[in-house]
């Protein structure tokens, strides 16, 4: 499966952005799907995820500001971000893997995922 992600751009602080992530391939099988975050000389962090029935994951640092959705009629997923931060500010990257169990307990394990897309750069600024 092969993943786009768009949507990133540079904005104020206190703005939002919406993410999408196409995803292409194999699209007959349901996914396991992730947002993933990178900052400059940080690790890939985890942010959103979603299981094939809609249930939603969040890390602390986003919770109640961002949204992660699926519309898989459309093959894409979605993370809407709003009241943004310059502690946002990082490259994303959508994630995707067939569902497993260790994925239902730790839904930020990077290294679960075996499909990821190219990231979509988002600046905040202050």
């Amino acid at each position: 499966v092969q993943l786009m992600e768009a949507g990133g751009d540079s904005v104020q602080a206190g703005g939002s952005l919406r993410l999408s992530c196409v995803v292409s391939g194999d699209t007959s099988s349901s996914y396991y799907m992730a947002w993933f975050r990178q900052a400059p000389g940080k690790e890939r962090d985890g942010i959103a995820a979603i299981r094939t029935n809609g249930k939603t994951t969040y890390a602390r640092a986003v919770r109640d500001r961002f949204t992660i959705s699926r519309d898989d009629a459309m093959n894409t997923l979605y993370l809407q971000m709003s009241d943004l931060k310059p502690e946002d500010t990082a490259k994303y990257y959508c994630a995707a893997q067939p569902p497993e169990q260790r994925l239902e307990h730790f839904p930020f394990m990077a290294g679960a995922y075996n499909s990821w897309g190219q990231g979509t750069q988002v600046t905040v600024s202050s």
